[in-house]
């Protein structure tokens, strides 16, 4: 296996944000009585654009969301990202070893990924490298965003390492034909990390410094001294 490029995810990989976007989707769901439990998000909106969770939304209980429902959610989970969101521990570490090629790709919008990145710190490290479903025909878990940065980075398929974390990320950089590893360091993963019996990452990953070590082993970025 030869990495040339590794590929992340941002929600629940480089932010630990899954948590925060549930609890004001969950209220504001209650709110137009389309209620949804914690199961309900994970295997309907987690990992997926928001064109795609409303469809099954309305599928769900055979009627859709209100035409502003999107542009409301997002008014609100963006005010509540800007007081309670935190990078992931030990990404900004981790990504500073990096020693090949990097990129974001996520089902986020602009907006969610704009506050995401500014309230971080991880602006510096991806400016100029960050790509969401926005930009092509079909969101995860169709492979598309991961053949899109493949080939914006001149790189193959077969030489990406992509780190996600749900399963709508997995399928897609799995059927992508790329080395998959799955980061389980969110706190939505704490206690339902499942998978269907058809979705196998390469690698389960359970903190940035286990990244890091994991990395390390194939020559994609240093560990400083310290730290052995």
């Amino acid at each position: 296996m030869t990495i040339k490029l590794i590929i992340f995810d941002c929600d629940g990989v480089l932010v630990d944000s899954e948590m925060l976007s549930s609890g004001v989707l969950m209220q504001m769901m209650a709110e137009i009585d389309l209620p949804i439990t914690p199961e309900i998000f994970r295997s309907d909106f987690l990992g997926r654009s928001f064109a795609m969770a409303a469809a099954l939304t309305e599928r769900r209980h055979g009627r859709p969301m209100p035409p502003d429902f999107q542009l409301q959610y997002r008014t609100r989970l963006l005010a509540h990202m800007r007081n309670h969101l935190e990078v992931m521990p030990g990404t900004l570490d981790m990504l500073r070893t990096l020693t090949v090629p990097y990129a974001l790709a996520t089902s986020s919008s602009p907006e969610r990924l704009a506050v995401s990145l500014s309230e971080t710190g991880l602006n510096k490290f991806f400016m100029g490298r960050t790509y969401t479903t926005t930009l092509v025909p079909n969101g995860k878990p169709h492979p598309d965003i991961f053949f899109h940065v493949a080939a914006i980075m001149n790189t193959k398929p077969e030489n990406c390492l992509v780190i996600e974390d749900s399963e709508m990320g997995l399928r897609a950089g799995l059927s992508a034909g790329m080395t998959v590893w799955r980061f389980v360091g969110g706190i939505h993963l704490r206690e339902h990390r499942e998978l269907p019996d058809d979705v196998k990452p390469h690698r389960t990953i359970e903190t940035m410094t286990e990244l890091q070590k994991a990395c390390a082993e194939l020559g994609l970025c240093t560990i400083p001294a310290s730290a052995l």
